[in-house]
């Protein structure tokens, strides 16, 4: 359909995968604004939307094309015997210590997008058995207030306090009962944007806000939260003299960049610096509730099995008579893997797919 819709446009038929006929298409049949390099990248048609219907359909094309190709045709060759498909976790292909998988990837189904979830509808449990579901909640969050031991932050989570509503008060300036499903989006957009040691530049592009508006909204953000600004300081300057960063668990990652003669190289290494020991450790902390959950699971002489792991978020296979120690097991394992300063929380869901179980 969006094939159809992108040929009636563009007034004939052409290679829509071809960079060299789309920008063609695009450019010159069209007279699109197009940049330097004519490029037809995501990140640069995104920035078109809104000049032509055909690059929402463009949009969408790539989008099923990869689904299919990668989901709908190419997990069939990967299905064994038994009807499952069995990936390979790798545990040291990523430099943040996260488990990574592949042959297939089963790490990158979305459950964000329509057609993500009816790929995910696909994977089932065994017979008379339910998929339970269990990730962690702002878990790089909670990481970011222990490890910069910052007193607002981590009375919040004792609270249970909605953390990106306080930070849209903080950064808004507005009071609770004034705070927009926007701006607690945006707020949401600070809060992961400051793991990542986000610029204002960044910030801006991602709020569609002045680069001015993006520092201000970053500087209130630190006089909420000065240890975290501090924090972040330290860790950089300690990698600086060092070379390298640790997790919580002693791991160590190394960073050549943040010593490189490029101003701009150098500014990725401290962005490394500064997000590697937050997502790092929330890497250390699902292998250890990983770990401390197959051991309670053997005492408890269960026959469910853990089946799937998806960054912050643990899939098992459970018969039906298990699913109440099961639950139960799952969320004492998650919580209690580490102890932080502030609580872990984990949110179990129970469903006859993978979609329903998230």
């Amino acid at each position: 359909e969006a094939q159809k819709e992108i040929y009636e446009i563009a007034g004939k038929e052409f290679n829509i995968n071809s960079p060299k006929q789309l920008a063609e298409v695009l450019f010159d049949d069209l007279g699109l604004p197009t940049g330097k390099k004519r490029s037809t990248a995501a990140g640069e048609l995104e920035k078109l939307q809104g000049k032509s219907l055909i690059i929402d359909y463009i949009l969408d094309y790539r989008k099923l094309s990869k689904i299919y190709s990668t989901y709908a045709e190419g997990l069939k060759k990967y299905i064994q015997k038994d009807g499952k498909i069995h990936t390979i976790y790798n545990q040291s292909a990523t430099q943040t210590g996260r488990l990574s998988s592949s042959e297939p990837n089963l790490q990158n189904i979305s459950v964000r997008d329509e057609q993500g979830k009816e790929i995910r509808k696909a994977f089932l449990p065994e017979e008379g058995c339910v998929l339970i579901s269990s990730d962690y909640h702002q878990i790089e969050l909670r990481m970011l207030a222990h490890m910069a031991n910052e007193t607002s932050l981590i009375e919040a989570f004792k609270e249970g306090i909605d953390i990106h509503t306080k930070t849209a008060m903080d950064v808004f300036h507005k009071p609770q009962d004034e705070i927009t499903s926007q701006d607690r989006r945006s707020a949401k957009t600070v809060n992961f944007g400051i793991v990542y040691g986000i610029s204002d530049f960044g910030l801006s592009e991602q709020l569609g806000v002045s680069r001015y508006e993006a520092h201000d909204f970053i500087e209130r953000y630190y006089a909420a939260y000065p240890k975290i600004r501090s924090y972040m300081e330290q860790i950089v300057k300690d990698c600086e003299e060092k070379g390298y960063v640790e997790t919580l668990c002693g791991r160590r990652r190394e960073i050549p960049e943040i010593h490189d003669k490029n101003h701009a190289t150098r500014e990725f290494g401290k962005r490394a610096a500064m997000n590697a020991p937050i997502q790092g450790s929330a890497a250390d902390l699902i292998k250890l509730a990983m770990i401390h959950i197959d051991q309670m699971m053997k005492d408890a002489k269960v026959k469910s099995k853990m089946i799937l792991q998806v960054h912050d978020e643990l899939i098992f296979n459970v018969p039906k008579e298990e699913v109440e120690v099961m639950t139960k097991l799952i969320n004492d394992g998650m919580v209690n893997a580490m102890h932080l300063q502030v609580p872990l929380t984990a949110e179990c869901s129970i469903g006859s797919d993978w979609y329903e179980a998230k």
